[in-house]
């Protein structure tokens, strides 16, 4: 095996080292430098995301347009993503329980698995599994897969008094990332195949002892790997430019993402603020009706009108808390999930530079021949730079999915709060104008 670049580690403006002995050909050069972050070179943001410009005249033309788009994009779509007829591995996390102890209190979720693999040796499982057992999975995942995205866990440490994490609400909302997060790696060409994922739903693979016996264990390795990389000793000289343009996009969609979050957020206050002052409001004609014998029916429409408003009002923030914000907190982690694997692939980077280099030099002084470790590192590099690159284009993909059916639904939501409010004022108006034609009636009689 002859030692050269890898791919991907040419960067722009400065010569690899290793040109002294493989210099790259200007079209190769171009090549390893050239990465296509979304597919097209339209306007928004740097992936190369088209921006749509019109918008839909209905509810119906939206879904349909949802759907072309849909359509249209399984031509280019990951050439590993398996369709429902090809899977061979289906997971579900479901029916939350609490459990109350003397030493504690937690919350399990029952893990229903299906699946055809020779590696199992049932065709369907189904266990209790706590946070603890998750956070086991994905850890042996980083550590097996060093090369690899991991999708990210919720979080799981919640301040004391701001949020009730045995709530039916953040029960609910966790298992649903729970869910997402084994679907994600079940739905992954390599992670799916992991030795450690074919225990977790294997009641004989890992017991809850055994997990707390190897938790210890497992957070010194993950404290040990994070140093490894962050102060491994070597000096990373350029990384090269698609990665670069990975970081760069990386930074950009966190900074959106945390604007809208805090936004959202602040109008989430507001509505619940105005949720109160609204209900204040109807109570306040409802009270009125017993004094005015004459104005009953339309003070009861008009108490009518406000409490349908607030019904709508809720609901429009409940899919708010409940859908669209931990869809932002899951991309956030994300992010941090992918940089960690770009530091790592640049830790690789530049340790396989550094030993070259002084390979080189011992080269040059007494003609030995090229260590078998520089010929390793430069396989990691190029493991890394392959899967880095096939995990963010299926990531990309499945971004584009979440966030179409996310804002599909934030508009489907929108137009719902919007259309029962204008049908209960609507109706008061055919109430008042009813009660208008009465009282000429009974004036002219």
């Amino acid at each position: 095996m002859s030692v050269g670049t890898p791919r991907g580690l040419a960067s722009s403006g400065q010569k690899p080292i290793t040109e002294i002995l493989h210099p790259l050909s200007a079209a190769e050069e171009s090549l390893s430098v050239t990465v296509n972050l979304g597919g097209d070179k339209e306007a928004g943001l740097t992936n190369g995301t088209p921006v749509e410009t019109s918008s839909p005249a209905s509810t119906s033309s939206l879904f349909n347009r949802l759907q072309l788009d849909d359509d249209l994009e399984a031509d280019v779509r990951d050439p590993y993503a398996e369709t429902t007829e090809t899977r061979d591995l289906f997971v579900t996390v479901s029916d939350p329980k609490k459990h109350v102890s003397t030493m504690e209190t937690y919350i399990t979720y029952r893990v229903s698995t299906k699946t055809t693999r020779v590696e199992f040796d049932l065709p369907e499982y189904c266990v209790q599994r706590r946070y603890q057992d998750f956070d086991w999975l994905r850890t042996k995942l980083e550590d097996s897969q060093p090369t690899h995205l991991i999708p990210p866990l919720p979080e799981k440490f919640v301040m004391k008094g701001v949020v009730d994490r045995f709530s039916e609400e953040f029960v609910e909302t966790r298992m649903k990332a729970l869910d997402k997060f084994l679907k994600r790696i079940a739905d992954h060409p390599v992670l799916s195949f992991n030795p450690h994922l074919n225990a977790f739903p294997n009641c004989q693979g890992m017991t809850t002892q055994d997990l707390n016996k190897r938790q210890g264990l497992a957070l010194l390795t993950k404290v040990g790997e994070s140093v490894k990389y962050v102060a491994g000793g070597y000096k990373l000289r350029a990384r090269p430019a698609e990665f670069c343009a990975m970081g760069e996009y990386l930074d950009t969609f966190n900074q959106k993402l945390g604007t809208i979050d805090r936004i959202a957020q602040r109008i989430l206050k507001e509505q619940s603020e105005y949720l109160t002052e609204l209900r204040e409001y109807g109570t306040v004609y409802s009270s009125w009706v017993g004094l005015e014998d004459e104005l009953r029916r339309p003070l009861e429409g008009v108490a009518g009108c406000v409490t349908t408003c607030c019904g709508a009002l809720e609901d429009l923030g409940e899919n708010m808390s409940q859908d669209f914000l931990p869809v932002l907190r899951e991309y956030v982690l994300y992010v941090e999930s992918m940089k960690n694997v770009l530091r790592k692939r640049d830790q690789s980077q530049a340790e396989y530079e550094a030993r070259l280099e002084a390979a080189i030099l011992r080269k040059q002084e007494d003609r030995t021949p090229m260590p078998v470790e520089v010929e390793k590192c430069q396989d990691k590099v190029e493991c890394f730079n392959a899967d880095l690159k096939a995990d963010w284009e299926r990531w990309q993909s499945n971004k584009r999915q979440d966030f179409k059916q996310l804002l599909t639904g934030m508009a489907d939501k929108n137009i719902n709060h919007y259309e029962k409010c204008q049908a209960a004022w609507e109706s008061l108006i055919t109430l008042l104008q009813d009660k208008q034609t009465e009282d000429k009636t009974s004036e002219t009689n």
